[in-house]
């Protein structure tokens, strides 16, 4: 870059003074501030195109992406559920020998459903005790529970905590 001091600023003045004259120097002076100006906006306007066309390449590049993993994630549902939908006929078709045959269990047994249940019911109770009572306050979520006896009792209609009227 130029290194332009107040020093060379002043020789560039005062030769320009006298090559150019005082009576056009303020003319020459506003043509050169608005050419000057112009040319920034339009480096301006050349940088923030370039970003622009960079940005929109990155999504291009990222909607690509997002396209072919779509399509491989529908190929592989695709795939197993045509697997699944095959065995679901195999085994409609030939039910009989299949549950005649005690070597082969397809059914999933008790003791998985009872530990995916447990695991279930945990896993519920860490999501619905892990909220802050300050956020369920906040957000009109439930702090404490009441009893069935207790609900009916506060929104019983023609019931009052006071025996005054409201008249």
């Amino acid at each position: 870059m130029i290194d332009l001091g107040l020093s060379k600023l002043a020789i560039i003045g005062v030769v320009a003074l006298i090559v150019i004259g005082p009576e056009k120097l303020p003319k020459v002076a506003r043509m050169a501030g608005t050419l000057y100006g112009r040319a920034q906006r339009y480096l301006h306007d050349v940088k923030s195109e370039v970003s622009r066309e960079i940005e929109l390449d990155e999504l291009r590049n990222l909607h690509k992406e997002v396209h072919e993993s779509a399509q491989s994630f529908k190929s592989d549902v695709e795939s197993s559920m045509s697997s699944h939908v095959d065995e679901v006929e195999a085994l409609w078709d030939g039910r009989e020998h299949v549950s005649s045959s005690p070597s082969t269990p397809s059914f999933v047994s008790t003791t998985d459903i009872e530990r995916k249940a447990r695991d279930f019911r945990r896993k519920k109770l860490v999501r619905t005790s892990a909220v802050p009572s300050w956020y369920k306050h906040r957000n009109g979520g439930k702090t404490h529970v009441l009893s069935g006896a207790a609900r009916v009792r506060k929104f019983r209609p023609g019931s009052s905590k006071s025996k005054s009227s409201f008249f």
